[in-house]
């Protein structure tokens, strides 16, 4: 870990698997206060981010944006410092010569729950905005989808990428229509 003074440029860190080969995140930053910078497969960065529980968040961005989570590049610190991960995130950024994708204008698919209402298929919207639907019913619908979009984010996640771990979403929030980890 780097003292709060000797924190690295971006560059000078080394990449680490998202993805291991044993099919798990890095959890040598279970806990960790940090910041980390992902790339896509070909090491194009793609977000820059700061976290209490880097592990957790990384877990997160992967759930996601999969396609673009295959590289990280972390530097933690000891204590806890809104100004220096603040400082830290503008220099690699800077450092990149261009705000990447993540932090831009696509910044909510980065940070916020996936919102399954944007992903509907046709038959979904027309069974969601059905006016014979009672609360219930649309709530139930909202529920399913949001279980369809789950196995297929799961799907990816085991399938093409080899994720062991288990993913397990908030159930209170697949009822608004969301997805986010537990």
């Amino acid at each position: 870990m780097a003292t709060e003074t000797n924190l690295s440029s971006l560059a000078t860190l080394e990449y680490i698997s998202y993805i291991d080969a044993q099919g798990q995140l890095p959890e040598q930053f279970q806990g960790k206060i940090g910041i980390y910078a992902i790339f896509d497969q070909e090491k194009v960065l793609q977000f820059v981010g700061y976290s209490r529980d880097v592990y957790l968040s990384l877990k997160q961005h992967l759930v996601r944006q999969p396609q673009q989570c295959y590289w990280v590049k972390v530097q933690t610190i000891e204590r806890p410092s809104r100004t220096i991960l603040e400082n830290t995130e503008n220099a690699w950024i800077a450092e990149n010569g261009s705000v990447p994708w993540g932090n831009g204008d696509n910044k909510e698919k980065w940070t916020d729950p996936i919102d399954v209402k944007v992903v509907m298929t046709p038959e979904e919207q027309a069974n969601y905005q059905n006016p014979a639907n009672d609360e219930l019913a649309t709530r139930k619908i909202i529920k399913n989808v949001a279980r369809r979009v789950e196995a297929e984010i799961s799907k990816q996640l085991l399938e093409m990428r080899g994720l062991k771990m288990e993913i397990r979403f908030n159930p209170k929030l697949k009822e608004e229509g969301l997805l986010d980890l537990k």
